[in-house]
């Protein structure tokens, strides 16, 4: 039955079934919907319970006073930290105290899906709304799993004080770099940082060589039998990295929040990083661009994220919650409140059309370039190889070549059928 024909009958039945027993069912509240405070509380039937971040929880509180105001069903908006949601959900929901919608990312598909902790949604006629490259972030087997509502990509983001033009390739930018420190502009290694020295940061400078981690098929799958992190791409990518550290244009890996802090304070002029450090920035005060990472041997790809709402698939009630997310949060009014409190790229394309921010819309021109990350199970192998062969190299101990070779070795037999 589909959400709208449920909710149909289920309206009826408010009106059929004797109140005691309608209270048992869905114990509806006339007043909003209210953010629930301590420990996020399970789902139960006729309550409709969703783990949220913060920064949705407004958004989502006021779509769930509509919804409880149109079909008399309670909504219980949890705010969960976004770093716990999903290994909450994993332990939760086989419990059965697990909620009906969480808000996550579309690379956590792989594990969720592969688990059975995830539902398909069917958007309908809201589809066209959405943007293309989120819906396909959050498709696995051909199926909708998500309701996207934000995307995101690194960018560069340089301090115009510094760099009132940014560099167009990368050799200009090692340039650019090099003079900064060498006339005491910044210190050795300030020119430019990649943000921490992890793949996710780095992917670009790979995929600017003619690396990639798992080869795309043309329907725009993953084929996780094709490794492609120690390519000659992939080698010539590390060798870049071990002749600009030993060059000293970078530093070893300095954490996020460090880097955050030289920037704004103007003692690094560049810096590979996302739309989640504009908060800051806006605050800092500094004058700062944003930019497309420059081009290396070819275009560079950037990882494209996605965020959206998933609904589990052990929930108590899957289908109400899928006619919560199609018919209040695919919506103009839900969408731009989601924004307003947590600007990334609108994944709704009316927001997007109606957004007139140019830092988003820099970010968005970088994700134009990029490629979702790959949401299949294999990659959650991938990480920790790679971010070591990376470290190897930022610490000088270790032959580039060898490092990514080696990695890639061992997240082979990782991942081997």
């Amino acid at each position: 039955m589909p959400p709208s024909s449920l909710l149909s009958f289920f309206k009826k039945l408010t009106r059929l079934l004797p109140v005691a027993v309608l209270a048992t069912l869905v114990a509806p509240v006339f007043g909003q919907a209210k953010p629930d405070a301590g420990k996020a509380a399970a789902a139960k039937e006729g309550v409709l319970t969703l783990w949220v971040p913060k920064l949705a929880v407004q958004a989502v509180s006021n779509a769930g006073k509509d919804f409880t105001a149109k079909y008399g069903v309670e909504v219980s908006v949890q705010e969960v930290s976004f770093d716990s949601i999903r290994d909450d959900l994993k332990t939760a929901a086989p419990a059965g105290e697990g909620p009906d919608i969480i808000v996550g990312a579309h690379d956590w598909l792989g594990e969720l899906v592969a688990n059975g902790l995830l539902e398909p949604l069917d958007l309908g006629d809201k589809a066209a709304g959405f943007d293309p490259v989120s819906l396909k972030a959050f498709t696995y087997d051909s199926k909708v799993y998500g309701l996207p509502y934000g995307l995101e990509a690194i960018a560069l983001i340089y301090n115009k004080e510094l760099v009132p033009t940014p560099p167009a390739t990368w050799e200009e930018l090692k340039a650019l770099a090099k003079k900064l420190q060498d006339g005491g502009k910044v210190d050795q290694g300030y020119g430019l940082h990649t943000g921490p020295a992890d793949p996710y940061h780095t992917y670009p400078i790979f995929t600017g060589f003619g690396s990639y981690v798992f080869k795309q098929n043309p329907d725009g799958t993953y084929d996780p039998s094709d490794l492609g992190l120690d390519n000659e791409g992939g080698q010539e990518a590390m060798r870049e990295l071990n002749s600009m550290v030993k060059a000293g244009l970078l530093r070893q890996n300095i954490g996020g929040s460090d880097i955050d802090s030289l920037f704004v304070a103007g003692k690094i002029a560049m810096v590979i990083d996302g739309p989640w450090r504009l908060p800051d920035l806006r605050k800092s005060g500094i004058k700062y661009g944003i930019a497309k990472i420059p081009t290396m041997k070819q275009q560079p790809i950037p990882f494209v994220g996605a965020q959206g709402f998933m609904v589990s698939a052990l929930g108590k009630n899957k289908e109400v919650a899928k006619a919560f997310l199609v018919e209040f949060m695919a919506d103009d009014a839900s969408m731009k409140s989601i924004y307003d409190a947590d600007p990334r790229i609108p994944a709704w394309l009316a927001t997007q059309k109606a957004v007139t921010d140019p830092d988003i819309a820099a970010f968005a021109a970088s994700a134009a370039t990029g490629q979702p990350m790959p949401a299949i199970p294999q990659m959650s192998k991938v990480w920790t190889d790679w971010g070591k062969a990376l470290n190897l190299v930022f610490q000088q101990s270790e032959d580039p070549a060898k490092a990514i070779k080696n990695a890639a070795t061992s997240i082979r037999a990782q991942i081997k059928p």
